[in-house]
């Protein structure tokens, strides 16, 4: 198994990468969103990849981060979406932008990736739904410092009521989960000021 690839950026195409490693050229599908992230050609990489193995054919996809390679192996664990499907998605939706979308039950979001319909977006959500929390959307958008996730862990509750909140005001759901995830939290925050503050972020 390739877990990553470290060498130079020897090419880019639309979809496609080349990264040389002592002479050799490994092509690496990615997304459009990561392919835009990447630096310029003759610059040192390193790409988390995933090996998709068939009967007639090895392919390798690539991720800047173990993030976008974790949730890559999510999509593709769903009936229905291959690794094609899997990067279709990622280049239109950021993988905190899918976790949003899963919560806030967003097919429309989901579904403008090419190749995926109405359908396979309602049951990537199912299927998903579970897999991932609103803790998880909002914690991955936030830092990693230990004194903040410490806070998240006490906020998720009210965080979920002021999502609710937010949406029985007439905002989107993922619009609501957006706005929610902006504000720091502190351990005596209640609701209500958790609301104030959401809506800030709301214009």
């Amino acid at each position: 198994m390739i877990s990553y690839i470290r060498g130079e950026l020897a090419a880019q195409y639309e979809d496609k990468v080349i990264v040389d490693v002592g002479g050799v050229g490994y092509g690496i599908y990615m997304s459009a969103q990561s392919m835009s992230k990447l630096p310029p050609v003759g610059s040192e990489v390193k790409i988390h990849t995933y090996l998709n193995v068939k009967e007639d054919s090895m392919q390798l996809f690539g991720f800047l981060t173990v993030d976008d390679l974790n949730v890559f192996k999510l999509l593709i664990g769903v009936s229905g979406i291959g690794p094609k499907g899997g990067q279709a998605i990622l280049s239109v939706l950021s993988p905190d932008d899918l976790r949003f979308a899963v919560m806030a039950d967003d097919v429309k979001a989901i579904s403008s990736a090419p190749g995926i319909g109405k359908k396979t977006a309602q049951k990537l959500i199912v299927e998903l739904k579970d897999k991932l929390s609103i803790e998880d959307a909002l914690e991955h958008a936030i830092t990693e410092d230990g004194a903040l996730k410490a806070q998240m862990s006490t906020g998720g509750e009210i965080q979920s009521e002021a999502v609710q909140a937010l949406v029985a005001l007439g905002y989107g759901n993922t619009e609501a989960l957006k706005a929610v995830k902006q504000v720091e939290i502190t351990p005596d925050m209640q609701v209500e000021e958790l609301l104030k503050q959401a809506l800030k972020f709301m214009f």
